[in-house]
């Protein structure tokens, strides 16, 4: 999977309305409102960069927090050591959580919901590289399968609460398009749905979580190219990352997609 991905945090009353019944939509407006969510909206970003997400931990369900991306565990000693694990730990398999050390207790312990727009994955064809905009079809959030931690500074005594998505193999489109020849085969984020976001929060044995492994239904998703995401011809973080662009030379491949 790709390291990049858009803010869940500027359309903040349709994530309340995602996220809570009717008579709770004010109540989290304002609760999202109180954030500042405009600080911390992109339109894309690179997970490198260390944004803040929107996240609903299990401790807290209905509580709508901002946790930056790049999970620091709770055993981290010091800054440094912090800062070099969080570009080690955007992303988290479902398949070893319980047998990584990083990830183990966020696993059995930690867990959320991480509200996105979209996501980017890149193509590659003929030695070039296509980013691809993943979103759902009926415009709603992308809700992910998340983990998180609350790490102290001991020199501050801050507390870091921070996140990790949590990755399944790719679906039979995402294989296609996930065709990095340097990756260990497709990925793409454990994608929720209304039925199972609790689930998620309350999975409390490794058997639960894995249970969670099963890939997103193709059908369910757009898949489209966009312009240039990385190097110098990037758009950066502009609305007009959004935008469908066609390329000619991916034509033949059209059927796949």
């Amino acid at each position: 999977m790709c390291f990049s991905a858009e803010s869940a945090t500027r359309m903040a009353l349709k994530y309340a309305r995602h996220r809570g019944d009717t008579e709770e939509v004010e109540i989290l407006e304002k609760k999202l409102n109180t954030l500042r969510l405009d600080k911390h909206s992109y339109f894309h970003v690179s997970g490198f960069a260390h944004p803040k997400l929107l996240v609903f931990t299990n401790t807290q369900p209905y509580e709508p927090q901002l946790f930056t991306w790049g999970l620091i565990p709770s055993w981290i000693k010091d800054t440094e050591a912090a800062k070099t694990i969080m570009n080690q730990t955007l992303n988290a398999r479902i398949e070893t959580l319980y047998d990584k050390p990083s990830f183990k207790e966020s696993a059995k312990n930690k867990r959320c919901l991480i509200y996105l727009d979209a996501f980017y994955e890149h193509h590659h064809f003929n030695k070039q590289t296509y980013p691809y905009r993943i979103c759902l079809k009926d415009d709603s959030p992308l809700v992910l399968a998340g983990i998180w931690s609350d790490w102290i500074d001991k020199k501050t005594g801050e507390v870091n609460y921070t996140v990790s998505i949590v990755t399944t193999s790719g679906n039979n489109t995402m294989k296609k398009i996930h065709n990095n020849p340097k990756a260990d085969g497709a990925r793409m984020p454990v994608v929720l749905n209304k039925t199972n976001e609790e689930a998620w929060l309350n999975a409390d044995t490794e058997e639960k979580v894995k249970a969670f492994s099963k890939p997103f239904e193709d059908e369910l998703l757009n898949y489209y190219t966009v312009g240039k995401i990385l190097g110098k011809n990037a758009l950066g973080n502009t609305i007009d990352i959004e935008k469908q662009v066609f390329y000619p030379e991916l034509a033949p491949k059209k059927e796949l997609f």
